[in-house]
């Protein structure tokens, strides 16, 4: 017996000595993994830095605002373009080109203007007539009239047609609308091209259906915003029921956590045998009819399946694999009911721990807090990378052109050799970017800045776990409970994890974003062979795809055991995460045992959570039901609070409970070493708690003498 122990503890670790000094996390510990907080800080000077550098070259407004074809923004205070703030294109119809997917420019001039257009007029029309002052103002700037019509169309000085337009996002888009079941643009089926020749406006509509819908959907958002002014006191008092009920369920799972999982057990048993019964008595029902007694063999595949459900063959089948499940379901029942009842016990104790240290519950909005300043920096940063580039401008011609493409300058290219050899071609803004070593590096800094993003959030993660593992060890470790709990455990926790173990986070924090920036590459470049016909690619990407996310799974589950044993213990980062994982090794059947009933105690309180509080607001925005004299506001769509309410309710839920998920894994890794550490003498008694030690048929012998 003792070599069988010793070779099953050499294959698993090694478990921990006896300290007589041990009563729970070690107070005099020592920093650990120094080089990794080193590491972090210069990272995290550089990322300071990197924003700076941002920061003093990009401009933000190349974003918010629209550019013409110079590159100049529209309704920008303090330049020309101030008082024109919409963005007009001379033919909206071009921007249906492939050139917009690879250029994300329209290939067609574009000027900035006070207003859209709102009048259907064409340059013909109007060259010699007094609308031509209107018409002026959609032309290049410091046009004259001392052109033909033909030289100034050709030349791109002036729009051939102008249709009635609607602003969106400071962008004029044909306003379509449909008139007799037929779609126009403005009251006109047909327009001019310029030059006398009259066509339909099909081309139009197809270039203006997209701005149409976006105008749909500018709509819809106004009304789901008019939803919420009048709704957001509801919204908050509903998220106030789902915070509620999320408290009393973790309170009550104290009382009713055996209650709910043998129920569902006895529920899971009967309805396998109602499931077993049922396929007897649809056999004895098919005894004697035509064709029942054919084989599934000669029957062969049949694409309706309904009519496998009349052979008796069938019916057979199913009941011998209901009957494998539930004996296999009655055999585990029997052989690890110990087991399931540890699990219970510890899910109660996990409800106590919380009900002492209730100040956890609110950490989440610490780790919220935290997270939103690492998105907001990381996406602030991003959008001043991506704007800091310099304009520069390129030919576009819609026709076949040998120097398209190529960059130019706009202020000399009406008299350049380009110009000559493409007479349509227009030299405008193209895209922001640069030849210095600045904006060569930008790709580089742009995945320098996502790659921080994964680092501090994942450390923000790590150590909201290492603070609530410490508070809660702080609770199993201490013999009289909750006596001998220290005053201010979640904080002395977060205080020990900031002074001592920066560096621990910040290196299970790092290999985890690794994982996660290599993930990204995969999805980037699946995204760039989806349109290859290489089917070995493909599968190849897939299996690295799959491959990377059971990674980053796996190493997510140590690192949170890790952090559990750098609470307890204050070890560096690998001895912690190699401590817990052959911990858990040896009680392998305890782990699958108590994750899966936590899974269905999480699971069931969600579901009664966010169906609870859903229900409530569905009967309430639809006027089903009063809450005393008060009744739902008037809605656009009673969906809009709803939804928020049910997602609200969702993350709330998850909120709670990934609190106690966190203090239900503590507590089971110091059951654990509590058993492999003590033998319950007076030198070395148990701190487990009563339920637990009759579990185990475990006493500590002062109180058995007692």
């Amino acid at each position: 017996m003792g070599k069988e122990q010793q070779l099953y503890y050499g294959k698993h670790g090694t478990p921990q000595k006896y300290d007589p000094a041990f009563r729970g996390p070690i107070y005099n510990r020592g920093c650990t993994d120094i080089i990794c907080c080193v590491f972090l800080f210069l990272a995290i000077v550089g990322y300071v830095a990197v924003g700076i550098i941002a920061w003093t070259h990009g401009d933000p407004r190349k974003v918010i605002y629209p550019t013409d074809s110079r590159g100049q923004f529209c309704g920008q205070k303090g330049t020309k373009n101030e008082n024109k703030p919409f963005l007009f294109y001379f033919n909206i119809v071009k921007c249906a080109s492939p050139l917009v997917l690879l250029e994300f420019q329209c290939p067609t001039p574009q000027i900035c203007v006070e207003k859209c257009p709102s009048r259907y007029l064409t340059y013909l029309n109007a060259h010699a007539s007094e609308d031509f002052e209107y018409y002026k103002q959609y032309c290049l700037p410091g046009f004259q009239k001392n052109k033909g019509v033909a030289e100034v169309l050709r030349d791109g000085d002036c729009p051939a047609v102008l249709i009635p337009s609607k602003p969106f996002a400071q962008r004029c888009f044909p306003a379509v609308h449909a008139h007799k079941g037929v779609l126009m643009v403005g009251n006109e089926t047909t327009y001019e091209d310029g030059l006398g020749s009259r066509k339909n406006v099909t081309e139009l509509v197809e270039g203006a259906k997209k701005a149409n819908g976006v105008l749909e959907a500018r709509q819809l958002a106004m009304r789901i915003f008019e939803d919420y002014t009048v709704s957001w006191y509801w919204i908050i008092i509903g998220l106030i029921i789902a915070m509620v009920l999320s408290l009393l369920f973790i309170i009550l799972l104290r009382f009713l956590a055996g209650i709910m999982v043998w129920v569902m057990i006895v529920m899971v048993i009967l309805v396998l045998g109602y499931g077993i019964l049922h396929c007897y008595m649809e056999y004895a029902r098919l005894r004697g009819e035509a064709g029942s007694d054919i084989s599934l063999v000669d029957l062969g595949f049949q694409t309706d399946f309904r009519v496998y459900l009349h052979l008796r063959q069938t019916w057979v089948a199913f009941m011998i694999i209901l009957s494998i499940i539930e004996v296999i379901i009655i055999l585990l029942l029997i052989f690890l009911r110990k087991r399931i009842l540890i699990a219970i016990a510890l899910i109660k104790e996990a409800s106590r721990a919380v009900g002492y240290v209730m100040c956890s519950l609110l950490y989440p909005l610490v780790t919220f807090f935290l997270l939103c300043l690492c998105i907001a920096y990381w996406a602030s940063t991003a959008i001043f990378l991506s704007t800091s580039n310099e304009a520069v401008y390129k030919i576009f011609n819609d026709t076949s052109c040998p120097v398209a493409g190529k960059t130019c300058n706009p202020e000399t290219f009406p008299s350049s050799n380009e110009s000559r050899l493409c007479p349509g071609a227009h030299c405008q803004f193209a895209f922001y970017g640069g030849e210095s070593t600045y904006h060569r590096a930008l790709l580089g800094l742009q995945i320098f800045n996502v790659f921080m993003f994964f680092w501090l959030a994942n450390f923000v993660l790590a150590l909201g776990q290492v603070t609530l593992a410490g508070a809660f060890a702080s609770y199993y470790w201490a013999m009289n409970k909750p006596d001998d709990l220290p005053a201010f455990p979640l904080f002395s926790a977060f205080g020990r994890a900031l002074r001592y173990h920066t560096g621990s986070l910040a290196f299970g924090s790092l290999i985890l974003a690794i994982v996660q920036v290599i993930r990204v590459m995969l999805e980037y470049l699946d995204q760039r062979l989806k349109a290859a016909e290489n089917k070995f690619a493909k599968f190849l990407m897939s299996c690295l795809k799959c491959c990377f996310w059971c990674l980053e799974k796996f190493i997510k589950f140590l690192n949170r055991n890790a952090y559990i044993m750098i609470a307890i213990y204050g070890t560096n980062f690998c001895t912690s995460a190699r401590n817990a994982f052959f911990l858990l090794m040896r009680n392998i059947i305890r782990v699958a045992v108590l994750d899966k009933v936590t899974d269905f105690l999480f699971l069931l309180g969600k579901l009664l959570i966010v169906g609870s509080v859903g229900i409530l607001a569905f009967f309430f925005f639809t006027h089903r039901i009063r809450i005393v004299q008060d009744t739902a506001p008037p809605l656009n769509y009673y969906w809009v609070p709803i939804v928020t309410v049910v997602i609200g309710s969702y993350l709330i839920a998850h909120g709670f409970f990934s609190v106690y998920g966190m203090c239900v894994d503590t507590l089971f890794l110091c059951f654990l070493e509590d058993l492999e550490r003590n033998d319950g003498t007076p030198e070395r008694p148990y701190f487990m708690s009563l339920t637990l030690k009759k579990i185990l048929n475990k006493t500590n012998k002062r109180q058995e003498e007692a």
